[in-house]
C-alpha cells in the first residue's frame, strides 16, 4: 500500500499555525517548533500552505515566485530544515502548487504590462480586447469567483482601447494561458524543484481550473443572459484541457518514487469529478460532499455512499476532510457551542472510521470555532470584492491557542495578525492535553486506534439497520462497526465491545449528537 492511501494529512495554515519571532505572523521556524505535538497527535503527513513569494494580497495564493520562500515564513534554508525535521518524525510533508494563476507581481505579468497586445509576453496570460462602443466592457460575462468580474482593463497607448486579463479570483492574480508552453515548462520546473528537495507531495490548487475554453464563451447562468443546455454548466472550469495539465504533473511526479499529487476539484458531477482520478491524472482529490453534507444521518450516508462509489469507478481510494482554510470550521457549521462541538466530535470518529485517507485542518483537534471578527480586522480579498456583503474566510483563519495567556495564546509573542477571542484559553492545546474528556484526547485516541487495531481494515463498508436518524457501518473485512446518532434521544448500540465513544454513554445507549465505534 502506498503511504497516502490510508493517510491521516495534517492542514497548516502557515500564518496560523506559530510564530517564531514574535512579528504576529507564522512561519516555518514556527511549524518546525511544533512538530513534537504533531507526532503526538499522531498524524502522518504536514500539508502546508501556500509559503512562496507573494505580495500576500491571497495571503500567499498570489504567487510572484513559486520557487522561493516569502520572508514573511522564513527562507529556503528554514524550509529545508523543517522538512529534514519532519521527515525525523516520521511526517511526511505535503505542499501546494498553484498553476491557475499568478501574482500581478509576477516577473511575467509586469513584462506583459510592458509589452504590446499580441507580444509574447502577454500570451501567458488571457488578454482580450473588450467589447461595446470603444471596447469599454469586459470580452466576456465571466464573475470573479471572489465577487465583480473577472476581467480587469489595462490601458493603451493614448488613443487605443487597451486590453482586458482575465482573473477567476482577485485582480491581483491573473489567469495562465495553458495553450502557451512556456507555461508548461515552468510548472515541470516547479514540480522538481520541490520534488529535488525531498517533498513527499503535492496538493494541486483550483484543479478544475488552469484550461479554459477556447472562445472564452458567455457565461449563460448569468443573469441577462438565455440559459442552454446544462444550467449547471461553468465556462470558467472543469474544461476538458485541464485533464492534459494533470497528466503532466504525474508524468513528472512518476519519477520520483513515493510521491503524489492531490487535488482541490470544485466538480459536482460524478463521472466529471471521477476522471481526475483516473490512473494517469491526480493520486488523490478532496471530495466535499461529506464536509458539505448537513447533520443528518441520511444526509451523512448519502454523501458517503456517494464519495465512496464515485472513487471505485476508477479504482481510486477516497479521500475525506471536514474543513480547510477555505471553509467554516466544523464546530460552527454544525451549529455551534456545546452542540455544534458534540456533532463535530461525532463526525471526527465517523470520518476517521472510513476507508481511505483523511485531511484534517489545524484547530479541528481543538474543537476550534469560526471567530466572529469586527469588519475593520477583515483582510480576506473576498470582503472587499464582494461589496463587504461576503465576510471571506478569515473567521476559521485565526491563529492556533497554544496556552491560555492572551492576547497571543502562545502563538506568538507580539500582536496575532488576526486577534485571538479570550474563549481561546480554554481551547488551548496545553490545556486540552492532559483532559481526558477534551477534543484533542479524543483525537489522540481516534488516531492511535485508527493506525494501530487491525479492525481498520477493507475498502469499503457495509450498512446495517439502525433506529430513525441514526446509522450505523461496518468496515468490509473487519468486524468494525460506527454508529451515528443524529436523533434527538438515546439509542440502543449495535452489537460489539465499545471501543471509543464521542460523548459518555448515556445509561449504556447512544446519546444524540455522538457516535461510537465498537468491534
Amino acid at each position: 500500500m502506498r503511504w497516502w492511501q490510508e493517510a491521516v494529512v495534517y492542514g497548516v495554515y502557515v500564518r496560523s499555525f506559530a510564530d517564531s519571532d514574535g512579528d504576529g505572523v507564522g512561519d516555518l521556524d514556527g511549524i518546525r517548533s511544533r512538530l513534537g505535538y504533531l507526532e503526538l497527535l499522531g498524524v502522518d503527513a504536514l500539508w502546508l500552505s501556500s509559503f512562496y513569494r507573494s505580495p500576500m494580497v491571497d495571503h500567499g495564493y498570489d504567487v510572484a515566485d513559486p520557487r522561493d520562500v516569502d520572508p514573511l515564513f522564513g527562507d529556503l534554508e528554514a524550509f529545508d530544515a523543517l522538512l529534514a525535521e519532519a521527515h525525523r518524525h516520521g511526517i511526511r510533508v505535503v505542499v501546494d502548487l498553484i498553476g491557475n494563476h499568478t501574482s500581478t507581481e509576477h516577473e511575467w505579468f509586469r513584462a506583459a504590462l510592458a509589452s504590446a497586445p499580441g507580444s509574447p509576453e502577454r500570451a501567458r496570460y488571457h488578454f482580450r480586447p473588450g467589447r461595446g462602443p470603444g471596447a469599454a466592457e469586459p470580452p466576456t460575462n465571466w464573475r470573479s469567483v471572489f465577487g465583480g468580474p473577472a476581467w480587469t482593463h489595462v490601458p493603451g497607448p493614448e488613443g487605443e482601447p487597451g486590453e482586458w486579463y482575465l482573473h477567476l479570483f482577485s485582480s491581483e492574480q491573473p489567469d495562465l494561458n495553458w495553450t502557451n508552453p512556456e507555461v508548461w515548462a515552468d510548472l515541470e520546473k516547479t514540480l522538481r524543484f520541490w520534488a529535488d528537495r525531498g517533498v513527499d507531495g503535492f496538493r494541486v490548487d483550483v484543479a478544475h481550473g488552469m484550461a479554459k475554453p477556447e472562445t472564452l464563451p458567455d457565461d449563460l447562468r448569468q443573469p441577462g443572459w438565455t440559459p442552454l443546455g446544462d444550467r449547471d454548466n461553468d465556462p470558467r472550469f472543469d474544461d476538458p484541457g485541464v485533464h492534459d495539465v494533470h497528466r503532466l504533473i504525474r508524468n513528472v511526479i512518476d519519477h520520483y518514487p513515493g510521491r503524489m499529487a492531490v487535488g482541490e476539484v470544485l466538480v459536482n458531477d460524478d463521472e466529471a469529478f471521477a476522471r481526475y482520478l483516473r490512473r494517469d491524472e491526480l493520486h488523490q482529490a478532496f471530495d466535499f460532499r461529506l464536509r458539505n453534507a448537513p447533520f443528518r444521518a441520511d444526509d451523512v450516508r448519502a454523501a458517503i455512499d456517494r464519495t465512496l462509489r464515485t472513487f471505485a469507478s476508477v479504482g481510486a481510494e477516497p479521500t475525506w476532510t471536514l474543513g480547510n482554510h477555505d471553509a467554516p470550521r466544523a464546530v460552527t457549521r454544525y451549529g455551534g457551542g456545546a452542540v455544534g462541538t458534540a456533532r463535530a466530535r461525532a463526525m471526527a470518529m465517523v470520518t476517521l472510521a472510513l476507508p481511505g485517507s483523511v485531511y484534517l485542518y489545524e484547530g479541528e483537534e481543538l474543537g476550534l470555532p469560526d471567530v466572529a471578527l469586527p469588519d475593520e480586522v477583515l483582510q480576506d480579498p473576498r470582503w472587499e470584492r464582494s461589496g463587504h456583503t461576503d465576510r471571506g474566510r478569515d473567521g476559521a483563519r485565526v491563529p492556533m491557542p497554544w496556552d491560555d495567556a492572551p492576547p497571543g495564546h502562545g502563538f506568538s509573542t507580539g500582536d496575532p495578525w488576526l486577534p485571538m477571542p479570550p474563549e481561546y484559553g480554554r481551547l488551548a492545546a496545553a490545556s486540552q492535553l492532559e483532559d481526558v474528556s477534551s477534543m484533542l484526547s479524543l483525537y489522540r485516541r481516534a488516531l492511535d486506534l485508527r493506525a494501530n487495531h487491525p479492525g481498520f481494515t477493507g475498502g469499503s463498508v457495509e450498512w446495517y439497520g439502525a433506529p430513525p436518524g441514526c446509522f450505523a457501518f461496518r468496515r468490509s473485512a473487519s468486524t468494525l462497526t460506527c454508529a451515528l446518532n443524529a436523533s434527538t434521544v438515546p439509542v440502543p448500540l449495535p452489537p460489539g465491545d465499545v471501543l471509543l465513544t464521542s460523548t459518555p454513554l448515556r445509561s449504556g445507549e447512544l446519546p444524540p449528537n455522538a457516535a461510537a465505534w465498537l468491534i
